[in-house]
């Protein structure tokens, strides 16, 4: 593989389910994907990266401004991600509103009530990895019409990511489990006691959507459903989630084979 860009190695370290479900997306715009990869992720830790709720919220509006500025023609600002984030909206690769609604979906993450409820768990995210799912859609040419299909993928996606993070969350002293299922303080002392919540929630969760006809150039956008369709099985029956040669082979076998 070439030297990777700053926007790709943090992908890779970062995020490694979305950045090898990126290489299946056309070369040329493999770059693009690199780079929303890491725009996520500077979102996703924009809450861990804070020691209170409102810092939070200012990383939020600094990444959601810096959009703006890129849709709107301003001069990008200097940093290793929102710089090649720039590039790549005014090249009209990455879509400013859907990056946008991204930054506002997380500041579900500082509010201090937390996620009420399954439903609003759901619409969180929906916006965030949902929300990730249909920018990817858009840069890579998806169809309009399996763009909800892709939201509710990425949202799957995400439902299984958080999940698998609740021991880690704890350690942050943060807990995104609803709120009319668990009591956050208890779940942050011991995360262990999440785990009949966690296989409830996992095995209520939305029907996976079909992706029929989603030309191969768009596959990269639909693959991280593969993977959440193993992680939910898994925490559904009450065992932990660890990445391993299996589910490279399942995502390899999906890129194949599947959304035809």
């Amino acid at each position: 593989m070439p030297e990777l860009s700053p926007c790709g190695a943090l992908a890779r370290r970062h995020d490694p389910d979305r950045f090898f479900c990126a290489l299946f997306a056309p070369a040329e715009k493999r770059e693009a994907m690199f780079t929303l990869i890491a725009f996520n992720h500077e979102l996703a830790r924009a809450r861990e990266a804070a020691s209170n709720p409102m810092i939070a919220l200012i990383r939020l509006t600094w990444w959601r401004e810096a959009v703006e500025e890129a849709r709107d023609g301003r001069p990008a600002r200097k940093h290793e991600v929102a710089s090649p984030l720039h590039a790549a909206i005014r090249e009209g690769a990455l879509d400013a509103e859907g990056l946008i609604a991204m930054a506002e979906a997380r500041e579900a993450e500082t509010e201090e009530e937390g996620i009420a409820s399954t439903a609003a768990l759901h619409a969180y995210l929906r916006g965030t990895a949902g929300g990730f799912a249909v920018v990817a859609g858009r840069l890579l040419d998806a169809p309009v019409a399996l763009l909800p299909a892709l939201q509710q993928a990425g949202m799957l996606y995400g439902l299984g990511g958080l999940l698998r993070a609740v021991p880690a969350l704890a350690r942050q002293g943060r807990c995104l489990l609803p709120g009319d299922l668990v009591v956050p303080e208890a779940v942050i002392a011991d995360p262990g006691m999440a785990w009949p919540v966690i296989r409830e929630l996992a095995s209520g969760a939305p029907e996976a959507p079909s992706l029929r006809g989603l030309p191969r150039t768009a596959i990269a956008a639909a693959l991280p459903l593969t993977l959440a369709r193993r992680d939910l099985r898994r925490l559904a029956g009450g065992r932990e989630v660890r990445r391993g040669l299996r589910d490279r082979l399942a995502v390899l076998m999906a890129a194949q084979f599947s959304f035809r």
